[in-house]
């Protein structure tokens, strides 16, 4: 009894109520931040309203077995996923559906939205028979100022033809997921150079983002190499003719064959 109205009651009720308001403080963090590592070349997020079909996309696309259902909210997290693009490794990460009110904390809006500010593009999924679900979608990501390379996509186009500014897709249809991939891939931003190297049978792809130099790929291999790069060997269109010699500093395109060259 002594203990608890003696002297130090007060400090031990300071101490008590600065304790709850950190634990407090802990679990709104915990709730505002979601981490997705970041694997492969690119990282490309799927975002759109609930059950917009971006779960089967994901699926499709990765091969990842997910669980799908024809109800809202069946993804409650943040899912990654690895795929394979023009032979490099593209990481898809698909967001769960974002409602009215995520940019002030709604469904855990501030956390999801946190995932797309890392990302390097954003898929905008939706029905392809309710275009207008993405609107509050749309709002939601300019009041969180979130401007990425975007691609709007719209599912299910074995049901309904697309929307007009959309591309169709159908997880039934290859020919509309290839055409997916090539739109995923330019919305990366990244350029492959081919790799040519002394004991390999092919040259071996590498993303780069532009503008890149012989100097960035020679870094993808190591960065000792880079450090003893003296220029490369380039077949392609950023060369004159095929072979040409080159400086560290020249400028790659999309599609060059590359010899790194060291002293």
């Amino acid at each position: 009894m002594e203990a608890a109205n003696g002297p130090y009651a007060d400090l031990r009720k300071w101490v008590q109520e600065q304790l709850e308001e950190t634990r407090g403080r802990s679990r709104v963090v915990h709730r505002d931040s979601i981490s997705v590592p970041r694997e492969g070349a690119a990282q490309i997020a799927l975002v759109g309203p609930p059950n917009a079909g971006k779960s089967s996309l994901l699926q499709a696309l990765s091969q990842i077995q997910i669980k799908t259902g024809d109800y809202a909210f069946t993804t409650t997290r943040p899912v990654p996923a690895l795929t394979r693009l023009r032979g490099v490794l593209v990481q898809l990460v698909e967001i769960p559906g974002l409602i009215e009110g995520a940019a002030e904390g709604r469904g855990g809006g501030r956390a999801l939205l946190g995932v797309l500010r890392g990302a390097d593009g954003i898929v905008l999924c939706h029905d392809a028979a309710q275009p207008e679900s993405l609107d509050a979608i749309r709002a939601e990501l300019e009041l969180a100022a979130i401007e990425k390379p975007t691609l709007v996509v719209a599912t299910k186009t074995d049901e309904t033809p697309p929307p007009e500014g959309a591309l169709g897709v159908s997880v039934l249809d290859e020919e509309s997921l290839e055409a997916l991939r090539d739109a995923v891939w330019d919305l990366t931003g990244l350029i492959r150079v081919f790799l040519r190297r002394p004991g390999h049978d092919e040259a071996e792809p590498r993303p780069l983002r532009p503008p890149a130099t012989v100097s960035d790929v020679a870094r993808t291999i190591h960065h000792d190499v880079e450090a003893a790069c003296t220029g490369a060997r380039i077949w392609g269109s950023s060369a004159r003719f095929d072979g040409q010699r080159v400086g560290r500093d020249h400028v790659v395109a999309d599609g060059d064959t590359i010899e790194v060259l060291v002293r």
